[in-house]
């Protein structure tokens, strides 16, 4: 089957997601590992082979078996009351004690046979009516019957499962919101894309996605490395890596005056990148990063040795009489590597630098927990005229700050303020309503136009410019307007 097409399978290696109702969570395939999810336990080795979307049981032992299909008993013979209003809620309806369900359990009972037995043992389920009965069934199930689906991550998969489980990790970005920004950025195959985010590589990984790896990514990140955490978790063939690149924000200025060099690279993404990265399986893109910053001379470090200056090294050997001289042999090694990596760093930074200087870009997308204000006025210059941009913010204040200072500056049209709504429904028969349960709110999002700015002159004077330009008999219908 074809990567990621209908059908695929799971293969040792993949990234994952596990998903037991609304529940998910991101795991990658490998034998022999325990796996801790909705308080079960089990081993993934079973579900090697299996086409993704394949639902399983989790057996003694914590092996998965693809469960098999079982016809749903008829509801017709049922006995069910008119209303609940009898029902007590004292705890006794139940005959069945902790113990005996234990004691099943241990036997390697089913799950169904246990749920079966619980509406036997109970008192009061002949006197629910046919609704509560379904959702005590229902109840149940969940409790008593392990079963786990195996899915394929995609955005959609990842945005809930992050805005449910970990939604600080994404400033609190919910998936429609970011499929709105998926819109409104116009992103497609073939496009030069800015993404600068602190969402964990979230959007990253969704832009790319949309993508499908042709065009090019250039990742805006703040601090020593970016963070993609969230975009290893996608499983993507490794040439969508090829033509992702990134840039720090702390050289976009000196880039934008002419001052950018490389001798300076930003501090090590030692501390930022091991901090925010999650137990979920790494790529390895990632692997690769993490590796770079582990062995970056670190500034602050007297013991490290900088790798730029040859010389110095040798120099503090000659000094140090304690190294041994296999110890030297090493140490040299090591700068050797070191000034590799540095050099594959700085290769990778000047490429970036000169994609950026291309001034071409055909979107920018921002999601992070800074200030959107200057981040979008310095990188709204890397953007080609007539593209989009989109800017995602928890909170809108900011936003409209932002909005008021585009306004003034120019350069851009079509700028809208926007917030989506979302509301759940429950599709039932005869009980279909909305969720009792609603998201407060999923962030707010600025969107425009660049255009080309004219400079030259003050955009007070704009207005004067208009009115000198307009057409004489324009005017005079104008001015005969009777109030």
């Amino acid at each position: 089957a074809m990567e990621g097409g209908p059908g695929a399978r799971i293969r040792e290696g993949d990234c994952a997601v596990l998903k037991r109702d609304e529940v998910f969570k991101a795991v990658s395939v490998l034998r022999r590992r325990k796996i801790i999810f909705e308080k079960q336990w089990f081993y993934l080795d079973n579900a090697i082979g299996h086409i993704y979307g394949t639902t399983f049981e989790v057996t003694s032992g914590g092996n998965l078996q693809p469960k098999q299909e079982v016809e749903e008993t008829t509801t017709d013979t049922k006995e069910a009351g008119t209303d609940n209003r009898n029902i007590v809620d004292d705890g006794k309806s139940q005959k069945l004690t902790h113990d005996d369900i234990k004691a099943l359990k241990d036997k390697g009972i089913k799950g169904q046979e246990i749920v079966q037995q619980l509406i036997e043992n109970s008192t009061t389920f002949r006197d629910k009516t046919e609704f509560a009965q379904d959702k005590y069934i229902k109840k149940k199930k969940k409790k008593y019957e392990a079963v786990i689906t195996i899915v394929k991550p995609s955005t959609r998969i990842l945005s809930t499962m992050y805005y449910a489980r970990e939604p600080g990790k994404i400033n609190h970005m919910r998936y429609d919101t970011l499929a709105q920004m998926l819109t409104l950025g116009n992103i497609h195959a073939g496009n030069k894309m800015i993404v600068m985010e602190t969402c964990a590589g979230l959007v990253l990984g969704a832009v790319m996605e949309r993508m499908g790896g042709y065009g090019s990514i250039i990742q805006m990140y703040p601090g020593g490395g970016p963070v993609r955490a969230a975009t290893s978790c996608f499983g993507f063939p490794k040439p969508f890596f090829d033509n992702l690149h990134e840039f720090p924000l702390s050289k976009v200025q000196s880039l934008l005056s002419g001052t950018f060099s490389t001798e300076t690279l930003p501090a090590d993404p030692e501390e930022s990148a091991l901090v925010e990265e999650e137990s979920n399986g790494l790529s390895e893109e990632k692997q690769i990063s993490l590796q770079e910053t582990e062995e970056e001379p670190a500034t602050e470090a007297p013991m490290e040795i900088n790798p730029t200056e040859e010389q110095d090294t040798m120099d503090m050997n000659a000094e140090d009489g304690e190294f041994k001289e296999n110890k030297e042999k090493e140490n040299k090694e090591n700068v050797r590597e070191k000034q590799i990596k540095q050099w594959e760093r700085r290769k990778k930074l000047k490429e970036a630098a000169a994609l950026l200087r291309e001034k071409n870009a055909d979107g920018l997308i921002v999601a992070s927990k800074f200030h959107p204000t200057p981040l979008l006025l310095s990188l709204l210059e890397f953007v080609a005229p007539s593209r989009p941009f989109v800017v995602y913010c928890q909170y809108k204040e900011p936003l409209l700050e932002c909005y008021t200072k585009l306004r003034e500056r120019g350069g851009v049209i079509n700028l809208k303020l926007s917030e989506t709504w979302l509301r759940n429904y429950q599709v039932l028969p005869d009980r279909s309503h909305p969720k009792l349960t609603m998201s407060g709110g999923g962030g707010y999002l600025l969107s425009g136009i660049t255009v080309v700015l004219e400079k030259g002159r003050p955009d007070s004077s704009t207005s004067e410019a208009l009115k000198v330009e307009e057409p004489a008999s324009k005017r005079c219908k104008l001015q005969d307007l009777p109030c």
